[in-house]
């Protein structure tokens, strides 16, 4: 931060749609934080962005943003393949940093990011906002008071009916993005659900994945532009059945694409001894059984609560 200033100093790299979901909902904590440089592969979009924002400075590449004294802190919001160099370049240039998810393309990409972090001692934070949502956050509470008790396994995912994002773009194309659903939207759920059950160790998972749309452009959605001379070589549907080293399991399931009925929203279920909970988009539920009866208490959003956005 600036000598006398309290405000935290931010660079946006990626002024695409979800950078500009950032702009827009750091954009509510004027007094906290302001934006003041952005980038793009794409300059003419940062600097569309920049002028739409406010923003002062157009940096000609990331590499020159990141290394910028006046900048803070980074938001990493571009294409999946360029979230772990971005965000360990950034911490080691002395910069706190807030990456997409998912934080890499594997495994050995994370564990990167995470070398760097304890190596310079700067926070990182990836974009799972669903554990901060206001029900959530409910239901962690009930969760450790001990309500649910001995939460012994979950199910959780999103099946889209009709969804897949930017056929043919990086979001379609393994080498850049990783993976399909899985990686996109799975990763959301599987965070928290871990974050819900107590942060369990997986030791085993068995899992399937499908690519029956994508590859006869069917099922698109509406994010993204598509690039029809492009490639599809991700899944459109995943499942599995993940193992914990305390015995509790939890099933995950996710498509882009799919035909049931469903209407598209996340969902999560924790199965405990003495109560369960339901949750469903916004709307959840606690279940349990009081005087040999099935009871279910509806777990309500308070209507001045700020949700964050869901991407």
């Amino acid at each position: 931060m600036a000598a006398g200033s309290t405000k935290i100093r931010i660079g946006l790299i990626g002024a695409g749609n979800i950078g500009n979901v950032h702009l827009q909902e750091f954009g509510k904590l004027g007094e906290e934080c302001e934006f003041v440089a952005i980038t793009d592969a794409y300059l003419p979009l940062a600097e569309q962005r920049a002028k739409q924002y406010g923003i002062p400075v157009v940096s000609p590449s990331p590499e020159e943003l990141i290394r910028r004294e006046d900048v803070d802190a980074v938001i990493v919001g571009v294409p999946n393949q360029a979230h772990a160099p971005l965000t360990i370049l950034a911490l080691e240039n002395g910069k706190h940093v807030l990456v997409e998810k998912p934080m890499g393309l594997d495994s050995a990409a994370a564990k990167e990011i995470v070398r760097a972090q304890k190596r310079t001692g700067k926070t990182v934070m990836v974009a799972h906002q669903m554990r901060w949502e206001s029900l959530s956050l409910k239901v962690k509470e009930q969760v450790e008071r001990g309500e649910l008790g001995n939460i012994y396994t979950a199910k959780t995912g999103w099946y889209r009916r009709k969804g897949i994002p930017g056929w043919g773009t990086w979001f379609t194309q393994h080498n850049q993005s990783g993976g399909g659903p899985l990686i996109d939207i799975g990763v959301h759920m599987l965070d928290l659900a871990f974050f819900l059950m107590g942060e369990p160790k997986p030791v085993s998972v068995y899992g399937s994945t499908y690519a029956e749309f994508g590859p006869r452009k069917k099922g698109i959605g509406t994010w993204g532009k598509p690039d029809w001379n492009g490639t599809y070589d991700v899944e459109d549907l995943a499942t599995a059945i993940i193992k914990m080293d305390n015995g509790t399991s939890l099933t995950l399931e996710v498509s882009w694409a799919v035909h049931m009925d469903t209407d598209s929203a996340p969902f999560l279920h924790l199965m405990g001894s003495d109560g369960g909970i339901a949750l469903r988009g916004s709307e959840g539920k606690f279940l349990t059984e009081r005087f040999d009866q099935t009871i279910d208490l509806p777990l309500a959003t308070p209507e001045d609560s700020e949700e964050p956005a869901c991407a």
